[in-house]
């Protein structure tokens, strides 16, 4: 059971770290020059592909395959051009 307890924390560790790491890169975002902004895309999407070649000839859970794959498109997302609002 102790070892039970040990994973949960850590899991819980875990998933703050990753609340802290969004809220970073959210404001990294928003302080970002738009010249830099501009070219984040395309640097995200070759860094997204290269963890994906890693994590697939890695053993790693589908899991976390999955979790790697939903966060690429919200971070695409994110990244998209904010539509023109209608004059």
């Amino acid at each position: 059971m102790n070892n039970l307890q040990e994973a949960t924390e850590r899991i819980c560790e875990l998933k703050g770290n990753l609340v802290a790491l969004d809220a970073l890169i959210t404001a990294l975002l928003q302080v970002m020059p738009a010249s830099a902004r501009a070219q984040l895309p395309a640097t995200f999407e070759r860094c997204a592909e290269m963890a994906r070649t890693a994590l697939l000839h890695t053993p790693i859970s589908e899991h976390s395959i999955a979790a790697f794959e939903h966060d690429v498109r919200r971070t695409h997302d994110l990244l998209a051009p904010a539509p023109k609002a209608a004059q």
